[in-house]
């Protein structure tokens, strides 16, 4: 009998071992676990992060190609400007319709024009080449616009070129 007793002791004690060693499990793994979905939240926000950058690569990526079709589109504007509405004939339409279409492809692109005449000087938008009176209007107000300015995705890629008040 003694034996015996011992024995449920002794099978008492590794039982009392093993649940502790089965705890002692239960909490390893889920700490794992926790370090698992915690590492894998910063691995999916970094890629989020990543896929911004990428994105924000993009759009810029052409800003060098429509800078050098900028002034294209200044040469179309002067011309235009030169041409009065009786002159319009065939031959100036046509042009007119060639510049509308590199404005419209200059918009797909995300560019947009500054509005700049009515407005307040901003240094960040304008280039101010020129100060003049102007009778009726408030200082450091821009009263005509010798180049236009553009913008992509709400970022200055050139600065308009304006006359300002006094």
């Amino acid at each position: 009998m003694l034996r015996k007793d011992k024995k449920m002791e002794q099978d008492k004690l590794s039982l009392e071992k093993l649940r502790k060693e089965v705890e002692k499990y239960k909490r390893l793994k889920d700490e794992y676990l926790s370090n698992w979905k915690r590492e894998r939240a910063d691995f999916l926000n970094y890629k989020k992060q990543e896929l911004s950058r990428i994105g924000e690569i993009v759009s810029y990526a052409n800003t060098d190609l429509i800078l050098k079709i900028l002034p294209i589109l200044d040469n179309f504007e002067i011309a235009e400007n030169q041409v009065s509405g009786e002159l319009i004939n065939d031959e100036t339409k046509g042009l007119l319709q060639i510049k509308a279409q590199l404005q419209d492809f200059l918009k797909k692109q995300g560019v947009e024009e500054i509005e700049s005449v009515g407005k307040k000087f901003d240094p960040i938008l304008h280039e101010a080449v020129e100060e003049i009176d102007a009778d009726g209007q408030e200082p450091g107000m821009v009263i005509e616009e010798i180049k236009k300015g553009y913008k992509i995705n709400e970022r200055v890629i050139r600065v308009a070129r304006v006359r300002v008040s006094k």
